[in-house]
C-alpha cells in the first residue's frame, strides 16, 4: 500500500532504502541515552538519520569532530546506526551567536532575571551586528573549517554531510541580519557567497561525497523566520548552491523566530497542517532536479505516501514522529500502520524538554514506564 515510501532513492549519490529520514535534533541527551535512543530510531527502520549541529570549528557548541572525545562519540553512534542498516549524515554546524555578547547576560541568567525564553530573542538582537562586522579573515576561517570538518566526519563514519543553511549560513544569506557592504553583502548573490565557500572548501577535499544543503526559506505576509532565503530569492540561490556543489535539498523555514515556529505545534496560527513546510518545497522544486527532502508536522503515512508518489518531495523528513514512534517506517513497511503511536505535535517533552535542559523525550514515555 505504500509503495513510494518503501522504495530506495537515489539521495544526491546516496541510495536510501527507503524514504524515510530522521530530521536534524539537538537531543540533549547522557551519551548512553543518546545511543540507545538512535538505535532504537535506526532499528525502526529509516533510511538515514541526520546528527544535528556538529560543529565545524575546534571551539564550537556541542561534541568536537577535533577531540578524542567528540569524535569516538561520532564513531560510537555511526557504529550503532550502521548496525541496524541505515546510514548517517553530519549536520555541520556553525553558530551565529556573539559569544561575547552572551557573556553580559550571564549575571541576568544566573539571578534568574533572564529566563531561558528571554534569551534567545536577546541573542538574537545580537547576530546582525555579529554577522555585520565579522572580519573577512574570520569568514575565511570559518569557510574553510566547513572542509575540514567534513574530512574528519567521513573519518568517523558518516555517510553524508548537510550544510547548515540556517545559523550563520542562513543570517549571512538574509537582508535581516547582513548589513555588510562589502563581497558577502548587499545582492543576493553576495549574501550567497558564504554558503557558497563553505559548500566549496567540502567539495575540494571530497570531490564524491554526497552534499545536502538545509535550505532555510524566510516567509513574508506573514512574517516568519528571520535569517534564510526569501521565497522570491530563491531562483538565485538554488541555482549557486547546486553550481557549488550541493546535491540534494532538504527544504523547511528559516530560524531566529520562536522555536515554536520551526517546531510547529498542531495548534500554530499558520503552521498547524500536516506537511506544512511543503509549499517551499513546491518553489524550490521549480527550480532543480536534484533530489528534495520535505519536513513539518509529517506523521499520516497515506499523507506522507501522496506527497512521495506524486513526486513533489523525494524524501521525508520527521524528528517528533520517530521520537513518538522510531518503528514508523517499519510499521508502515509491514502493514501495520494502524499501530503506529502518532504525534500528536504537544510539544510538550520534546521542545519543552529541550527548553528545560531536561534532552529531548516524548509524552508517551511516561506510559511506557508506568
Amino acid at each position: 500500500m505504500y509503495e513510494t515510501i518503501n522504495s530506495p532513492v537515489n539521495y544526491g549519490g546516496l541510495t536510501l532504502k527507503n524514504r524515510i529520514i530522521f530530521a536534524p535534533t539537538s537531543m540533549g541527551l547522557p551519551e548512553d541515552e543518546l545511543i540507545a535512543r538512535y538505535r532504537a530510531i535506526a532499528a525502526g527502520g529509516c533510511a538515514m538519520i541526520i546528527i544535528g549541529d556538529v560543529p565545524v570549528l575546534k571551539h564550537g557548541f556541542g561534541p568536537s569532530l577535533y577531540t578524542k572525545k567528540g569524535f569516538a562519540l561520532y564513531q560510537r553512534i555511526a557504529e550503532t546506526v550502521h548496525a541496524e542498516g541505515c546510514l548517517l549524515c553530519a549536520q555541520l554546524h556553525q553558530s551565529d551567536s556573539n559569544i561575547k555578547a552572551m557573556l553580559k547576560y550571564i549575571p541576568g541568567i544566573l539571578t534568574k532575571r533572564i529566563s531561558m525564553a528571554d534569551l534567545r530573542p536577546l541573542l538574537n538582537e545580537q547576530v546582525g551586528p555579529y554577522i555585520t562586522n565579522l572580519s573577512t579573515r574570520k569568514i575565511h576561517e570559518i569557510t574553510e573549517s566547513f572542509g575540514e570538518a567534513a574530512v574528519l566526519a567521513r573519518k568517523a563514519g558518516f555517510d553524508m554531510v548537510q550544510i547548515h543553511g540556517d545559523r550563520m549560513c542562513g543570517s549571512f544569506s538574509s537582508t535581516v541580519y547582513n548589513h555588510r557592504t562589502d563581497e558577502y553583502g548587499g545582492s543576493p548573490e553576495n549574501r550567497a557567497r558564504f554558503a557558497i565557500e563553505a559548500i566549496k572548501a567540502v567539495r575540494r577535499r571530497l570531490p564524491d561525497l554526497p552534499i545536502d544543503y538545509k535550505l532555510a526559506v524566510r516567509q513574508e505576509n506573514p512574517h516568519y523566520g528571520n535569517a534564510g532565503v526569501l521565497q522570491e530569492e530563491l531562483p538565485i540561490f538554488v541555482p549557486l548552491l547546486e553550481q557549488a556543489g550541493v546535491t540534494s535539498f532538504h527544504v523547511t523555514l528559516a530560524n531566529h523566530g520562536e522555536l515554536t515556529d520551526t517546531i510547529p505545534p498542531a495548534k500554530h496560527p499558520y503552521f498547524h497542517e500536516e506537511g506544512c513546510f511543503l509549499p517551499f518545497c513546491d518553489a524550490v522544486r521549480k527550480l532543480t532536479k536534484l533530489p528534495i527532502c520535505g519536513v513539518g508536522g509529517l506523521t499520516q503515512p497515506d499523507f506522507v505516501e501522496q506527497q512521495l508518489a506524486s513526486g513533489r518531495i523525494d524524501c521525508a523528513a520527521m524528528s517528533r514522529q520517530l521520537i513518538a514512534d522510531p518503528d514508523w517506517p517499519r510499521k508502515v513497511c509491514s502493514d501495520h500502520a494502524n499501530e503506529i503511536r502518532r504525534c500528536v505535535r504537544c510539544n510538550k517533552k520534546c521542545l519543552g524538554g529541550m527548553m528545560a535542559h531536561q534532552g529531548v523525550h516524548c509524552i508517551y514515555e511516561r506510559k511506557d514506564n508506568a
